[in-house]
């Protein structure tokens, strides 16, 4: 893009986005709110929630999970949730825990079969009820799973809610990189921190011991130093990572030595201080 195009692009952007600031709202039971999102689809973003999800709680934080992928739930056949929340007033739902963890997704509602064709109204009024409506007991850290991309979902969450950080996910082939410098410029205008990002399938490990940079090598390390921001981690390509996820019983806390659960954990502690 030349300059001048460059000039004209900032120019049409600074004028559709908004000069006011946010007016932006707590959840209640929450202290600190982390969102994991991902520029695209396909990069394993659900993955790394709940896997993070889980390296907090060892931590021994309290930790809540909201699944906010309104068009494309995976948390609860990845968290083996195969029941529906409870309300005690008609009104307000009481999360479901599992592993420790509490939980609340749009996939508890409707059957995993079902299109959710909802306009932009119908999806910021269910972003309103998980955050206004859910009773969180006392969460120290809640993991938001976002929409991939830049949509009403994320932009919502963004502009409504105070967000104490973003971790952005990527896998390290260019196409994938492309988007992640849209999200990063979205957080950027709402006014959400960066925690940093990370980077996942990596590489695989064949039998034979050696490495296989499938989707490239350092694109995640490449754009974190661009936009000077954090490379939280850099997380291996492992068919039980896959599996697990497939069968409901969250990777890091069937494997607590396993060296990717080990992983997860530094990823986890450098975002703890990074927030606090």
């Amino acid at each position: 893009m030349s300059e001048k195009d460059a000039n004209l692009s900032k120019k049409f952007m600074d004028q559709i986005t908004p000069k006011t600031p946010f007016k932006k709202n707590k959840i209640n039971g929450v202290k600190k709110i982390i969102a994991i999102s991902s520029g695209k689809g396909g990069v394993g973003k659900s993955t790394i929630a709940v896997n993070l999800a889980i390296a907090l709680k060892n931590l021994n934080y309290n930790v809540g999970i909201l699944d906010a992928d309104i068009y494309g739930p995976s948390i609860p056949k990845m968290m083996g949730i195969f029941e529906k929340p409870k309300s005690e007033d008609g009104i307000n739902l009481i999360p479901i825990s599992k592993f420790n963890i509490q939980c609340m997704s749009i996939g508890f509602m409707v059957s995993e079969d079902t299109p959710m064709i909802w306009r932009g109204p119908m999806v910021a009024s269910t972003i309103k009820t998980f955050t206004g409506k859910v009773l969180w007991e006392n969460i120290d850290f809640l993991i938001i799973d976002m929409p991939p991309g830049t949509g009403d979902a994320l932009l919502t969450f963004s502009q409504e809610i105070d967000i104490d950080g973003a971790v952005i996910i990527t896998t390290p082939q260019d196409i994938a990189i492309i988007d992640v410098k849209k999200g990063i410029e979205m957080f950027k205008r709402t006014n959400v921190k960066i925690l940093g990002i990370v980077e996942n399938m990596t590489s695989f490990t064949s039998d034979d011991g050696i490495e296989h940079f499938i989707f490239g090598k350092d694109g995640g390390k490449n754009i974190a130093s661009k936009f000077n921001v954090e490379l939280l981690g850099q997380i291996p390509i492992d068919i039980n990572l896959r599996k697990n996820s497939d069968e409901g019983l969250p990777f890091v806390d069937q494997f607590k030595d396993h060296k990717v659960s080990k992983l997860f954990l530094e990823i986890a502690n450098k975002i703890t201080k990074i927030i606090n």
